[in-house]
């Protein structure tokens, strides 16, 4: 968003290719001499004046500095002599209600288009709005702001008008300039309607560059270079996700960036799915319930039983190993296994395949003598395993509602 306005406070016009080739496209121009200087003055001095009184609460800082820099285009005609570029007349009248009927060829190009609009609103909306959410303290609801925008699209596209989103430029310039609720949106849509029906030549000599001016002056406040540094403090894969996220963004392109950081994130959400802690329990001297015995090397464990907890869903990326897992801690049991209680209380869901590792897994240690049994499994999973039909193999009788109950059942069958 910075760099896009870079060209308005310089006075010339680009076509955007992505963030790093516009950098480079820029500099061509600055140094080929297509800079207008006199608009970058107006803009640098509309972007100076805000950041200097930005802490002020009081005054209207972004709406004094665009008086002034109209002031000055308006008095000195620069938009004549300097060539300064301005908004204009608007257009008169409010937009008609038209059908957007389109042909069979256009449909596959609007489509790619409108799943390509949707996933940058989507990011745009989510960052923003956790952004903003963190910041004043208030909560979001995201599938509420997915309707609201959903229902805003198909509005403006009723009336030939541009795709919505929560904008990271005008969200912040409307926060710049004191507003606190969402008011803000109905009293800028009035002035809109007023200004178009009543009052098209009001922004006439408004300046382009002093827009930019205040588009980049609230996207500044935006940029978190310590909420970085948390996380490259406390997660340092989240850190260097953000990083390969601005990295696609800055080199292809905003949709190409996102997409990008969806993919790693996903690839990351499997891995971890895949390759999920697990742990043998013991009861450790003073602490009450079942804890790791890698962390409590001092816990004491039952003979003849292995509490085996699974931290994660069990399902088709990680049914072999937690098989591999169950079997391992058995093997590696101190003294000779008669029972494997399964602690399932972070498991929250099983697939088919997870359900078919579990019949294999209970196979395997039926002829080892080994009796499979479960605890903390949640009902949902129950009746997962129900359906699946294999909830009968292991009966009624080996599911119960806390490790501490099955351990009461093994030791009441020795």
């Amino acid at each position: 968003m910075l760099i896009s306005q870079l060209p308005k406070l310089l006075g010339f016009k680009i076509e955007s290719a992505g963030p790093l080739r516009d950098l480079w496209t820029i500099a061509e121009a600055i140094f080929g001499g297509k800079a207008n200087w006199a608009e970058f003055a107006l803009g640098a001095g509309t972007l100076v004046a805000i950041l200097l009184v930005k802490r002020s609460k009081r005054f209207p800082g972004v709406l004094t500095a665009m008086l002034g820099a109209t002031a000055i285009v308006y008095f000195f005609d620069l938009s004549e002599r300097a060539n300064v570029s301005v908004l204009g007349s608007l257009p008169s009248g409010l937009p008609s209600l038209s059908i957007p009927w389109i042909s069979v060829a256009d449909f596959v190009p609007v489509a790619i288009g409108g799943c390509a609009v949707a996933l940058v609103s989507f990011a745009d909306t989510s960052v923003l709005s956790r952004t903003y959410a963190a910041r004043t303290g208030s909560r979001v609801d995201p599938n509420q702001e997915m309707v609201g925008l959903g229902a805003a699209n198909l509005a403006a596209g009723l009336f030939q008008g541009f795709p919505v989103s929560s904008s990271s430029s005008r969200t912040p310039v409307a926060e710049a300039a004191g507003s606190r609720t969402q008011l803000t949106g109905v009293v800028g849509a009035l002035a809109v309607v007023v200004i178009l029906l009543w009052a098209s030549n009001l922004l006439k000599y408004v300046p382009t560059a002093a827009l930019a001016g205040v588009v980049i002056s609230s996207a500044i406040g935006l940029i978190e270079v310590s909420d970085l540094r948390r996380l490259f403090r406390i997660q340092r894969w989240e850190f260097w996700l953000s990083v390969v996220c601005f990295a696609g963004v800055a080199v292809f392109g905003a949709i190409q960036g996102v997409g990008i950081a969806v993919v790693i994130a996903v690839i990351e959400f499997l891995w971890d799915g895949w390759r999920p802690h697990s742990a043998v329990l013991g009861r450790v001297e003073g602490i009450r319930g079942y804890h790791d015995v890698s962390r409590y090397p001092h816990a004491r464990q039952l003979p003849g039983l292995v509490l085996f907890r699974w931290d994660a869903p069990l399902f088709f990326a990680n049914a072999e190993f937690f098989k591999e897992r169950a079997l391992d801690a058995v093997a590696k049991a101190p003294t000779p296994v008669r029972w494997l209680v399964v602690a399932a209380e972070p498991v929250t869901s099983v697939d088919v395949t997870g359900a078919d590792a579990l019949s294999e897994l209970n196979e395997s240690l039926r002829a080892m003598g080994v009796k499979l049994a479960f605890a903390e499994l949640k009902d949902p999973v129950k009746d997962k395993l129900k359906r699946f039909g294999i909830f009968d193999q292991f009966g009624e009788g080996f599911f119960f509602a806390t490790v501490g109950a099955a351990v009461d059942a093994y030791q009441g069958e020795r």
